[in-house]
């Protein structure tokens, strides 16, 4: 039996699929830690960085010293390791569910299912992370000196020097760094907009992606010479921050049209009829009753399937008096009946939960309201 049909006997959610390029390192709390093949390349690029530094510290120590680099690469990102759990536990603390923490070549990403539904929650699960990785510089710090010259005192150091610069960086008031959440969550709480506090914090890490493709330029101006894994570097976060806020203005376009989506203003009047009636006289008393689509109901009048457009429209007139509603009727399983008072990203979320051309449209009471018809949604959203 595989794990995934374990899984589902026991009562359990099956696991999301690998991503493609990645490994499952452990799981805790129901959270997996996945670790992609970058993580690999920054390691050795990280040893290859420190070599020259740890052979300073220890003279005669040869080729061990990409070894030692190895192995304070993988102290470096246990550190962010507990920042991302930081943030994993925040978002269980506030009853969201976490699927994954995924270590890769920038550092880290917590994957929290939904968003959060205050300010104060998504300042809360955004700020843990940076500050949880000043905690460990800061205390990494006030250890150093506990240490004579020599490999440990530098690698407590280096912890120290990497995870006051991760936390500082992550600060940075831009998404997609925690900073940029962190701004997103004051503009939203003080102007009631959250689609605004995305905009700003977007264009916030867009001028953070700006410095980061400049600082190995800038560098001469201060009296330093750029290395080629400082060019390497700034494009690569450059890129990184660019791609991430470039997503986040596009998110926060998508979201301003969604509050004109309403499925009752976009629902078209619907008639019930019974399975067997003519598909002629069904479309005759569609348009008396200038109704826009037919449902097929029961002897007690609930709906049973919906009489699907692109059918009716390719049965020749000449036919449509021997076929009845019934034969051209989308049985109405589950998710294809929906509130008329769906709305906005609500309504677009339970459209994704259950994709089709039409839907039962029904009123608090269960009575049929209409029917809403998904080109319909798709002409709305491109009007908006």
């Amino acid at each position: 039996m595989s794990p995934q049909a374990q899984e589902q006997v026991e009562g359990r959610a099956p696991r999301r699929p690998l991503p493609p390029g990645s490994f499952r390192l452990v799981t805790f709390a129901g959270v997996e830690v996945r670790v992609s093949n970058s993580w690999f390349l920054i390691v050795g690029l990280i040893a290859f960085v420190m070599a020259p530094r740890i052979e300073r510290e220890a003279p005669n120590i040869g080729a061990w010293a990409y070894l030692i680099g190895v192995a304070v690469a993988v102290l470096l990102y246990l550190s962010v390791l507990l920042h991302e759990i930081s943030h994993a536990v925040a978002g269980l603390a506030f009853k969201m569910p976490v699927h994954s923490i995924n270590l890769h070549f920038l550092g880290g990403a917590t994957e929290i299912e939904g968003e959060a539904t205050t300010p104060w929650r998504e300042f809360v699960i955004a700020v843990v992370g940076p500050l949880t990785s000043l905690a460990i510089g800061g205390l990494a710090l006030a250890c150093v000196d506990l240490f004579d010259q020599g490999l440990v005192r530098f690698a407590v150091a280096a912890l120290a020097g990497a995870n006051l610069i991760v936390g500082v960086i992550n600060l940075v008031p831009g998404l997609p760094l925690d900073g940029g959440r962190v701004l997103q969550a004051a503009i939203w709480a003080v102007s009631g907009r959250r689609g605004l506090g995305v905009v700003v914090a977007a264009w916030g890490g867009r001028l953070a992606a700006v410095a980061a493709f400049t600082y190995p330029f800038l560098l001469p101006a201060f009296g330093l010479r750029a290395r080629l894994v400082d060019y390497f570097m700034g494009f690569v976060i450059g890129a990184f921050l660019w791609a991430g806020a470039s997503q986040a203005l596009t998110s926060a376009k998508v979201r301003s049209k969604l509050p004109s989506l309403d499925a009752r203003r976009m629902g078209r009047p619907a008639i019930g009829v019974p399975a067997t009636l003519p598909l002629a006289e069904g479309i005759r008393q569609a348009q008396l009753a200038r109704a826009g689509s037919i449902v097929v109901v029961a002897a007690d009048g609930c709906p049973m399937g919906i009489v699907n457009e692109a059918a009716v429209m390719s049965t020749p007139e000449g036919r449509r008096p021997w076929v009845s509603c019934g034969d051209l009727a989308r049985r109405i399983e589950d998710g294809l009946m929906i509130s008329a008072d769906l709305t906005g990203e609500a309504l677009l979320r339970t459209l994704n939960t259950t994709p089709a051309s039409e839907y039962v449209l029904v009123e608090p009471d269960g009575s049929v309201y209409g029917v809403l018809v998904a080109k319909d949604v798709d002409a709305a959203y491109r009007a908006a």
